[in-house]
């Protein structure tokens, strides 16, 4: 399938308004003395700025040294469509006009030269996401420190006497220690996890205060506990 060609009125308007820009350029500078190929240079360096400083506008999204020239260009070209109306003696051009004219090429090659080397803005780098707070405060693991009990001291060592010794007492039977408070099973099981915990970090067994406070139970019953888990 072939593509129907259509014409878009603007580009109608820009094509016209180009054309007749340039006529008026070339009239212009051929009245002030640039006669030739000369005079047919002129426009297309008028419209070689336009083009270069309506870039750097879209470029660097409308700088003043882009405007400046594009202003300065379509001053140019506005001057000559306004001269060459019927306003201007063609014939007896004034002598302001003949130096802006012979001074024009220096003025475009200045402007499309800083257009050309401008700068680039400098981009600014993307902020950074900012970090979520943590909301749950950190609950520092509750380390016990078993203190060592001083070792008890020894009585002093009695003068062996030449008597007889007498015939060994018989030892005491040994009762076993019945748990004064009940203790719930499952409370048990979890106090046998925190004193094997405590094994493993300290190698020593767990001790009634440290069971009391790990488990936030009163000193009876964690006495009881204790004597359960020796």
């Amino acid at each position: 399938m072939f593509r129907t060609l259509r014409l878009d009125a603007v580009l109608v308007q820009a094509v016209i308004a180009g054309a007749l820009s340039f006529a008026h350029l070339h009239d212009l500078a051929a009245a002030a003395g640039q006669d030739g190929w000369k005079a047919w240079a002129y426009p297309v360096s008028v419209d070689l700025l336009l083009v270069a400083a309506w870039r750097r506008m879209r470029k660097n999204g409308g700088s003043r040294d882009a405007w400046l020239w594009f202003a300065i260009a379509l001053i140019a070209s506005l001057g000559a469509n306004v001269a060459t109306a019927g306003l201007l003696d063609m014939n007896h051009v004034p002598d302001w006009l003949r130096i802006l004219v012979a001074g024009w090429p220096a003025l475009a090659f200045l402007g499309g030269t800083l257009l050309a080397h401008a700068p680039a803005p400098e981009q600014k780098p993307a902020p950074e996401p900012l970090a979520e707070p943590d909301l749950e405060p950190a609950t520092p693991d509750l380390v016990v420190e078993r203190v060592p009990e001083p070792a008890p001291e020894l009585p002093p060592a009695e003068p062996a006497s030449q008597e007889k010794p007498s015939a060994p007492e018989a030892a005491p039977e040994l009762v076993p220690l019945v748990p004064a408070v009940s203790v719930p099973p499952a409370l048990l099981d979890h106090a046998r996890k925190i004193a094997d915990a405590h094994h493993t970090q300290t190698g020593a067994p767990i001790d009634a205060a440290t069971l009391r406070v790990r488990l936030g139970i009163p000193a009876p019953l964690a006495d009881s506990i204790a004597l359960q888990l020796t």
